[in-house]
């Protein structure tokens, strides 16, 4: 996030997602796409990893963004955030179980768990509401403890390989004192 107007609380959401496609409108590296996907990000996260489509829409309606009514910046926001970034996996979009009549939710996709942190959203999320992303435990756990398990895989990973000169011999011994 990057502040445009501190005296009037104007922010702008600067990502370092690549999207690809027409995700910038100007030169200056915004990309809304990416920023109306960290807030879907934040939204599924704190509402417990799952969204419901109501939740989400919810929340866009408050940002002037409507189901069926095309966005200046976002063209179809329903096909953007159900079809767009559900293809480039992004999110998963799927139908709650024994739903009836069908109803629909949110959770991060592969890539957006690959690209993103949950505590990167966390930071946003905080930043935008003028906080710190500890005043917000639940969640702060939650990331604090997804970075530790981040950091315990890229460790893995690079970790050299266990020489098999260091493994211990099971070869025994044949000296003889018999000579």
């Amino acid at each position: 996030m990057k502040d445009v107007d501190c005296s009037r609380n104007i922010y702008t959401l600067i990502s370092k997602l690549s999207l690809g496609g027409n995700d910038c409108i100007s030169g200056k590296g915004v990309l809304p796409k990416s920023g109306l996907l960290m807030v879907l990000l934040g939204v599924i996260f704190m509402n417990g990893n799952c969204a419901t489509e109501e939740e989400i829409w919810e929340l866009l309606s408050m940002l002037g963004i409507y189901a069926g009514r095309r966005h200046w910046i976002f063209g179809d926001p329903r096909r953007l955030s159900t079809k767009d970034l559900v293809q480039k996996e992004y999110l998963n979009y799927r139908q709650v179980p024994n739903s009836d009549p069908p109803r629909y939710e949110f959770l991060w996709g592969p890539r957006a768990c690959a690209d993103t942190s949950k505590m990167k959203v966390l930071e946003g999320l905080a930043k935008f509401h003028g906080r710190v992303p500890s005043s917000f435990p639940d969640i702060y756990d939650e990331a604090l403890r997804g970075q530790a398990e981040r950091a315990g895989l890229r460790d893995a990973a690079r970790a050299p390989p266990m020489a098999e000169a260091s493994a211990p011999s099971r070869a025994k011994s044949r000296s003889s004192s018999h000579i």
